[in-house]
């Protein structure tokens, strides 16, 4: 019965023999072709200059795949320059209309080279697929040219015809790009995002940007991911964590410039908590300089202490709400000495780096501050409404699992759980 069901549901789709024969034939056909390409990336923590050169270069294929179309009918160093403008079309164009490179016959000569790259990165996939992937402005003129034999009497024409009417109406630029971004489409069929998209690059939120305009893609959650999908939903333990990384390693642009979200309240409360205090323990590993939202060092060391201390006492508070976590071993605010500097682990007392704690209460070190929770419920205002954060991180939920077995490959980030 369960078997007459399927067929049922599959009857709407396919009503007759010939529907059911053509459905076998091109799936059939399907099979036969070459596997496209597909790119495995992780922890990627927004580093997206490095993310796009990876894309643009397909990882070195791009290369390849410029030797294959000419091999020894093309020197060498003119291949690393048609390689040079695929990769990165509009800044090769650009330098190129300095030094006075381009004219007519560029163009023709190479759109005529972009499109024979076309059809041999484009053997991988089906005629509907590449039209897919063609770019709006463009398709009707590049299909043509993509399908149709330039050396035949009868077409020769018609394929110089169309080049030199893109060339007359000023768009060889656009149309140089357009067929550069092709073929960089064509080469990548799938992408694998294996985990941490999230934290200590200074965008992740270009990196989401660059992932949603790919038109397949899987996401395996990583944990910096979980983290900022907690934080969007509005855990105020994973919104400290996210803030704390961030203050650590001085990637503000992504918070403010990125989400929108403010952390000028961050910034005042850490002013007026530790004015006169240094907080060397946590400076910022200063490995990006922020283009927008530029915070001074010792003001960014003062927002990582006010944040970290937020963070502990928010964690302690999950953690004693739910033993059941087994993470009484993380519960330190309880264990330090404030008149001593020292903290208790494992029944031994360690010096501390840092011991101007001066908004935790002895009598109940987990609870925060008035001046804290207002804090918290200021920035959690913000992360969940921002419209661009919540935005990625329905894709990561709709596009994203905890794992994922893919061409019999088991796809994870770092680790999961194997026994309950």
């Amino acid at each position: 019965m369960r078997d007459l069901d399927y067929l049922k549901l599959l009857s709407e789709s396919y009503p007759t023999i010939s529907s059911v024969q053509a459905a076998i034939i091109n799936s059939e056909a399907l099979l036969n072709l070459p596997k496209g390409n597909e790119y495995f990336f992780s922890d990627l923590h927004g580093e997206y200059e490095g993310f796009r050169y990876l894309l643009r270069g397909c990882s070195g294929v791009v290369r390849s795949k410029v030797d294959e179309t000419f091999g020894s009918l093309m020197k060498e160093a003119d291949q690393i320059e048609l390689t040079n403008l695929i990769t990165y079309p509009r800044n090769t164009l650009s330098k190129m209309h300095s030094a006075g490179e381009i004219t007519d016959d560029f163009y023709r000569t190479t759109i005529s080279q972009l499109i024979a790259i076309c059809r041999v990165v484009g053997s991988k996939h089906t005629r509907s697929r590449v039209r897919e992937k063609l770019p709006k402005e463009f398709a009707h003129a590049i299909d043509e040219l993509y399908h149709i034999n330039e050396n035949a009497d009868d077409k020769r024409l018609y394929y110089r015809g169309i080049i030199d009417s893109v060339i007359s109406v000023g768009a060889g630029d656009e149309f140089v790009t357009a067929l550069a971004d092709l073929i960089q489409n064509l080469l990548m069929n799938h992408l694998h995002i294996i985990g941490d998209i999230f934290d200590r690059g200074p965008r992740a939120d270009i990196v989401m940007d660059d992932i949603m305009n790919f038109p397949y893609v899987d996401i395996q959650w990583g944990n910096h991911d979980i983290e900022w999908m907690g934080a969007a939903a509005g855990n105020e333990a994973c919104i400290a964590n996210a803030l704390r990384i961030a203050t650590s390693y001085n990637s503000f642009d992504v918070l403010e410039y990125g989400y929108g979200i403010n952390i000028r309240p961050l910034s005042q409360f850490a002013s007026e908590v530790y004015a006169n205090d240094s907080c060397e323990a946590f400076k910022p590993h200063l490995l990006d300089k922020n283009k927008y939202d530029t915070v001074n060092y010792e003001l960014a060391a003062k927002m990582c202490k006010a944040i970290t201390l937020i963070q502990l006492k928010l964690e302690g508070q999950l953690i004693k709400k739910h033993p059941e976590y087994m993470l009484s071993e993380r519960l330190l605010l309880d264990k330090i000495d404030l008149e001593k500097g020292t903290v208790c682990i494992d029944g031994k007392d360690y010096p501390m780096k840092d011991h101007n704690f001066p908004t935790i209460s002895k009598d109940d070190p987990y609870r925060l501050s008035d001046e804290e929770a207002e804090l918290i419920r200021t920035i959690k205002s913000s992360f969940k409404h921002s419209a661009k954060l919540n935005k990625h991180i329905r894709y990561i939920y709709s596009h994203g699992s905890m794992y994922l077995v893919k061409n019999n490959n088991l796809l994870f980030h770092g680790c999961i759980p194997m026994t309950a």
